[in-house]
């Protein structure tokens, strides 16, 4: 997560429920259904082990197929295992996506990678007659004119990489990345020829690129663009309102150890969702709803223009036919 707002290039965004219609798509003869979560902040949040532990004991009552997250998880340092033996519980396949925050503390990608016991910095998997790729978004741009801040970027290597999976792919396909492809501050830098990318892998009547997965923005958003859905997962743990809006939300004790929370509002409970992708073509989203703990944006009087999309505690349910 950058702590920056972040426009959006696209003018439809949605609410709870939308739907759009593309015949060129053959659904699949199976159906995927898989739990994610995002931007757990691990390193940040005093709780994201009774966080994610709800997670898991949610996701082993119902059976997903796998279980994703979306990045901002934990530093890969051996006082992080015990989450790491959290996150192991779940009798299923397990899939990561690095965040920007994964690096803190002078870390590098590579040993995140062998922390989490992850298949890559990027990766592809198939799974139930769906084709899953998974981006790193945390790529530097050498170019001098480049924005300050936290690397986000997909550098010639890794788009080369994604075009020729694509490519060799028949089946309908979910791309994640932790930085949005659809916005430009906070998203990917190059994130327009990433979206131009999926959208040439779409040509020729064959709608192969449904669905489009997002953390890092820790909000609640959903684009339709060129056919393809974005889908921004909220956090499991809170946004960032930085110093401006400071409180201390906990004990003081929690706030001696974890110092970094009086500059955010929690969610009370964690956030999380299941999406099911059926063979007649619907995508369904089931989120979490909570509320705030202490002081809500509004009362504190967080401009909501800052962040273009509402600060809000929860993730939308919506049904996306594709």
């Amino acid at each position: 997560m950058d702590r920056k707002n972040f426009l959006t290039k696209t003018t439809l965004a949605g609410g709870a429920v939308l739907f759009a219609r593309f015949p060129a798509y053959t659904p699949a003869k199976k159906k995927i259904r898989f739990g994610v979560i995002a931007d757990l902040h691990h390193d940040i949040m005093h709780d994201a082990p009774e966080r994610l532990s709800a997670f898991i004991s949610a996701m082993n009552q119902e059976k997903p197929d796998f279980i994703l997250q979306m990045g901002d998880f934990c530093y890969p340092k051996k006082e992080n295992q015990p989450l790491m033996d959290i996150w192991n519980r779940f009798s299923g396949p397990r899939y990561h996506v690095i965040g920007n925050h994964d690096t803190d503390g002078g870390f590098t990608r590579e040993q995140v990678v062998e922390f989490w016991k992850a298949k890559g910095k990027y990766y592809s998997f198939d799974s139930n007659g769906f084709h899953f790729v998974i981006l790193d978004g945390n790529e530097h741009n050498s170019s001098k004119s480049r924005p300050p801040g936290y690397a986000r970027y997909i550098s010639s290597t890794q788009l080369q990489w994604l075009q020729e999976d694509l490519a060799a792919t028949a089946l309908p396909t979910i791309v994640c990345c932790h930085q949005g492809l659809d916005n430009d501050a906070g998203g990917l830098e190059n994130g327009t020829l990433l979206r131009y990318t999926l959208e040439q892998a779409n040509q020729r009547g064959k709608h192969k690129v449904i669905l489009v997965l997002s953390g890092h923005h820790h909000q609640d958003y959903y684009n339709l663009i060129n056919g393809i859905h974005y889908v921004q997962i909220n956090s499991a743990s809170y946004q960032w309102l930085g110093e401006k809006y400071k409180e201390t939300r906990y004990s003081a004790d929690i706030d001696k150890t974890h110092p970094w929370i009086k500059y955010t509002v929690p969610y009370k409970e964690p956030l999380w969702a299941t999406i099911e992708i059926t063979d007649n073509g619907s995508i369904t989203i089931k989120g979490r709803k909570t509320i705030f703990v202490g002081t809500t944006p509004e009362q504190l009087g967080v401009n909501p223009v800052e962040y273009i999309y509402p600060i809000v505690p929860y993730i939308s349910d919506r049904n996306l036919v594709i």
